[in-house]
């Protein structure tokens, strides 16, 4: 496991259907990284999607960079954003987005959304499956 987000080396490979337009998935339930403030734990729920163009992210590399956030001190905000801003600047999609499901801690949930903008026409966006969090509710 890379000892954090900065040394994790994410590999991209050739889109095997870049004249396709179709969505792609990954989801990471279990995603950690720790408060800035006061160390603890905070666990989230990443949802990422994205139309590639020219190249797909190497899978067993995105799972090494995103758990190389466990022992990464970053507000909730930066590590989503953050993730997909690296993921774009690697993959060049044709549209991403990135979801973040951060569970309670301190009483507040916090979700972080960011995408580059609206999808491509045609483009199923389907729903990220992952609901609000509601507590006993």
């Amino acid at each position: 496991m890379p000892a954090s987000p900065e040394d994790a080396v994410l590999e991209r490979v050739a889109n095997p259907h870049p004249d396709a337009l179709y969505l792609a998935r990954f989801a990471a339930p279990e995603f950690t990284s720790l408060c800035p403030v006061t160390g603890q734990p905070d666990f989230a729920h990443i949802v990422i999607d994205y139309a590639p163009a020219d190249w797909i992210v190497e899978s067993k590399s995105l799972k090494l960079y995103l758990g190389s956030f466990r022992n990464h001190r970053a507000f909730h905000e930066d590590c989503t954003v953050g993730i997909g801003k690296r993921l774009v600047e690697l993959l060049r999609p044709q549209w991403f987005r990135i979801a973040g499901f951060w569970y309670p801690r301190g009483g507040i949930p916090i979700d972080v959304f960011w995408m580059t903008g609206p999808a491509p026409e045609g483009l199923w966006t389907p729903d990220p499956g992952v609901a609000s969090y509601r507590g006993r509710g």
